[in-house]
């Protein structure tokens, strides 16, 4: 079979049957209705529906979630293919049922049966829409045992949480939402955080406010006073949150990169169908040795960062400690995300500035991509000090 223009990008030949019909999918379907769904609002989620209903129709929904409680089971080494296909719109994943694939996980492992049978089924259906709340104003979000939000437990055993969280993914339309809260110690231990399932119907929630990033929605503001939250609704061993969540962070991250690769594809594609159809005096601009300069840099960026990407989901999958792995996997995907938007956006001129292309869309990603889940500091210098540190212990020679 001859490789497609996506298969030359990628480095490889053939293709997953399930991947090509996702990328159909997105392509024909999610992308053409990209402005409803970037607008928010009730236009936003009555499209959602209907392309959910599609999807789920053409047998593509929740590829990888549990088969136990309706979904597809498909393994993640698997999936990370579909991921990048997915990708490539940012509504993707929660228009293929992707997108629970952390919560579902996380209360697969770690929730008590009940919050299991109860949550579970609903959420791979779509029927639920659970939220992640880690993130405070004025507190790091990079080191998360400063947290202020707290919960206190009561003499029935059940909590009551008090706190504000904000960059709430989903928040405005989240049924429940899982809230990084201390349970014990002081500010800065590690030790004494406790993750926790609030119902966002729960007396005490409030959604505060819609914040968009750089113009765009999908991320919240949550305020909890005194939220009631059952004794079963704590996710994982009360007081040992950070090891869940690191568990969380590590895959969500390694998925983001995934789905960074399938936008930055999208936005290469863009560029060189640009390069090779537009003509001006000088001749088409795939002749200007300036633009083949964007064409080389930006498919170097796509072929390096893919083989770091894969490796760190290779290694999740695996059961292995991928700390490393996914640090350089989540730095070098943001970046080549924003490398190649920008070249391509350099390509179309003024065009790459309006409402025409998806590349405004894309850059907001990739600029955001290098904050979001950790910026690129973050990340950059735990690598760098567990590699040093492994020098260190092993002595450095003669």
């Amino acid at each position: 079979m001859t490789p497609s223009v996506q298969d030359r990008t990628r480095g490889t030949g053939g293709e997953d049957p399930v991947r090509d019909r996702v990328e159909e999918f997105v392509r024909s379907r999610v992308v053409p209705r990209e402005p409803e769904l970037d607008a928010g609002g009730p236009d936003a989620r009555r499209a959602r529906a209907a392309l959910r209903r599609e999807a789920k129709e053409a047998g593509l929904w929740a590829l990888p979630l549990p088969e136990e409680f309706g979904g597809q089971g498909m393994p993640l080494l698997r999936y990370a293919a579909v991921a990048e296909a997915e990708g490539a719109s940012d509504h993707g994943p929660a228009v293929l049922g992707s997108a629970s694939l952390l919560d579902a996980g996380m209360l697969d492992r770690h929730a008590r049966p009940a919050v299991r049978d109860r949550y579970l089924r609903p959420l791979v259906a779509g029927d639920v829409s659970a939220s992640y709340a880690m993130t405070e104003p004025e507190v790091p979000g990079s080191d998360p045992a400063l947290v202020a939000t707290r919960a206190e437990q009561r003499p029935d055993g059940s909590w009551r949480v008090t706190g504000r969280k904000w960059f709430v993914s989903g928040a405005a339309h989240a049924d429940v939402v899982t809230v990084l809260a201390r349970t014990a110690g002081a500010a800065g231990d590690r030790d004494g955080l406790s993750l926790l399932l609030v119902r966002a119907d729960a007396p005490g929630f409030r959604f505060v406010r819609e914040i968009p990033v750089l113009g765009a929605a999908g991320q919240g503001e949550i305020e909890l006073d005194g939220v009631p939250v059952p004794a079963d609704h704590v996710i994982g061993t009360p007081g040992a949150a950070l090891a869940v969540a690191g568990e969380r962070l590590q895959l969500g991250r390694t998925l983001r990169a995934l789905r960074w690769l399938g936008q930055g594809r999208r936005a290469f594609d863009l560029m060189c169908a640009r390069a090779a159809g537009r003509v001006g005096s000088h001749g088409p601009l795939a002749s200007h040795q300036l633009v083949q300069q964007h064409v080389f840099d930006a498919l170097l960026a796509l072929r390096t960062t893919g083989p770091l990407v894969h490796e760190a989901v290779a290694l999740i999958a695996d059961g292995r400690d991928a700390r490393t792995e996914v640090g350089l996997a989540k730095v070098a995907a943001a970046r080549m995300l924003q490398q190649v938007t920008d070249a391509a956006v350099q390509v179309h001129g003024a065009a790459g500035l309006g409402p025409d292309t998806a590349l405004p869309a894309l850059m907001r990603v990739g600029r955001a991509a290098r904050i979001l889940d950790g910026p690129d500091e973050l990340h950059i210098g735990a690598v760098a000090r567990r590699v040093l540190r492994a020098y260190g212990e092993a002595g450095t020679g003669a």
